[in-house]
């Protein structure tokens, strides 16, 4: 019994010597070099805001990859507050959703939230939007205009800049609804077209996909459970033939796996982030 003591005490304090893991550049520790990347937030929390799963592994991932990131979101109210264990909206309760997404940062540098309408497309690499309902309640009016939802004013602009600069848009689960509606024709991910039973239990966005059907984009469907392949994967610029380029994810993200079954609707050849 007390061998077995030591040895989980030892094993114990080697986790804990261990350096943590800390949203900062890693420099050359990552294959991504100097790739700077702008990362959208739409409040803090899976029912009125960005998930805090995707958004906290999207910086993660990036950061671990050597890749510099700066967080953004829009300096206005956001639609309504949620009783995240009622699930039901709270009464009287109004919040900003760069104040709220300013919990996922450390408040200074990189880390720090900056108000979505200061991003410009030419300092940036690629511009990222992690998933959650605050990009169907906050970032457009999808929640309640379905296919004929509006964007919010400073998200339709970064997704036409970066589309018109030929630059990457990554969207992450309900985040394809965003690019769908202003850049026909997308082709974008978002998991199954069926209500059909999965390990996980049954889909539950198919009414989504459908939607985003009408919009005009082109829906490719693909097993969301795949183990990720951007862990080992570098960043390569863009090829000019590529016109519609953004990469998806399917709804959800699992938290380990976050970029798990990544595509881009690039053909595979201007895929931008290559193996």
């Amino acid at each position: 019994m007390q061998a077995s003591r030591t040895l989980l005490s030892k094993q114990t304090l080697a986790v804990v010597a261990r350096q943590p893991a800390c949203f900062v550049h890693h420099g050359d520790h990552g294959n991504w070099g100097n790739t700077n990347i702008a990362v959208v937030f739409s409040g803090c929390g899976w029912w009125d805001g960005t998930d805090v799963h995707e958004g906290v592994y999207t910086m993660y991932h990036l950061s671990r990859n050597g890749a510099r990131f700066q967080m953004f979101a829009p300096n206005q109210q956001q639609m309504h507050v949620m009783d995240h264990m009622k699930k039901q909206p709270g009464s009287g309760e109004n919040r900003n959703m760069m104040m709220e997404s300013a919990r996922f940062s450390h408040g200074q540098g990189m880390m720090q939230m900056q108000d979505l309408s200061k991003l410009d497309v030419n300092s940036f690499d690629a511009v990222i939007f992690p998933g959650g309902h605050g990009i169907i309640k906050n970032l457009s009016t999808f929640a309640k205009d379905g296919k004929d939802c509006k964007l919010q004013g400073d998200v339709d602009k970064v997704l036409k800049d970066f589309h018109r600069s030929r630059k990457p848009i990554g969207l992450a689960s309900m985040a394809s609804v965003l690019a769908c509606r202003v850049l026909p024709s997308i082709e974008v991910t978002m998991g199954y077209e069926k209500d059909e039973n999965t390990r996980w239990g049954s889909w539950p966005h198919t009414n989504m996909v459908q939607a985003v059907k009408s919009m005009g984009a082109r829906h490719n469907v693909r097993e969301p459970y795949k183990p990720s392949w951007m862990r080992r994967t570098r960043w390569s610029a863009p090829r000019p033939s590529c016109g519609k380029r953004s990469i998806t994810t399917t709804t959800y993200l699992m938290a380990l796996e976050t970029w798990s079954n990544m595509s881009c609707v690039c053909q595979p050849s201007d895929v931008t982030f290559s193996a």
